[in-house]
């Protein structure tokens, strides 16, 4: 049964590579502007579970419901309007094009989606502005810092006005001090635009910044207690 309120919500999914289980029965809910971390250790399957709440990935069983619809039941072409309109994604290397400015990157998805060029890269400044990398607009992602390329990442995800965030590991490339800033802009971000993020991540500190915790552990989801 999906939770009330719930914008995204996944129960008792299951997905297997071959013999070995990635997901045995996990379950997960995210209500728009909450910030969940999604914990556990490395193969324990919180990156399989994301890519399942993405639509990127078919679970074997179990389902996942997005505003009503049961994403599992979506067409590839109706899933992928999905990510391109109303998920946003943050990985751990921020995947720039390298070809591109700065500018150019965080306005490649609304030129995906039919956005004019100057509009595009007009709402791509303000974001960039807003993730504090407005000076490094026209440089390349090869001529900035890393912790600017991952603001600029951040920044891309956000452009389109997604519901949903997904961030994996979105710091783990980044020294203690990057990935704080990284994680205080970004947070106070999808806040104020009601976004929700499921953010992936096997760090404290940076699960710090969320309102829940889901711990996953071989392939089992459990929520945990926020100690205050």
């Amino acid at each position: 049964m999906t939770p009330t309120g719930a914008l995204l919500a996944a129960v008792g999914l299951r997905k297997a590579y071959g013999p070995t289980p990635a997901l045995d029965g996990a379950d997960f809910s995210i209500h728009p502007g909450e910030v969940v971390a999604v914990m556990g250790p490395s193969g324990s399957g919180k990156s399989t579970l994301l890519h399942c709440l993405a639509g990127i990935v078919r679970p074997d069983s179990g389902q996942v419901h997005y505003r009503g619809r049961e994403l599992t039941a979506l067409s590839d072409g109706e899933r992928s309007a999905l990510r391109r309109g109303e998920f946003g994604f943050v990985f751990q290397f921020g995947q720039l094009v390298p070809e591109l400015t700065c500018v150019e990157n965080v306005a490649l998805p609304l030129r995906l989606n039919g956005t004019k060029r100057k509009d595009a890269e007009a709402s791509a400044l303000e974001w960039m502005a807003r993730l504090e990398v407005e000076d490094v607009a026209r440089k390349r992602p090869g001529e900035v810092s890393g912790g600017q390329g991952q603001r600029v990442a951040v920044a891309r995800s956000l452009v389109t006005g997604p519901r949903v965030l997904f961030a994996d590991e979105p710091t783990g490339a980044l020294d203690s001090l990057n990935g704080e800033r990284v994680m205080q802009l970004l947070t106070e971000a999808a806040r104020d635009t009601r976004t929700a993020v499921v953010l992936v991540t096997h760090e404290a500190r940076v699960a710090a910044y969320s309102d829940r915790e889901v711990v996953v552990r071989d392939g089992k989801s459990r929520d945990m207690e926020r100690v205050s």
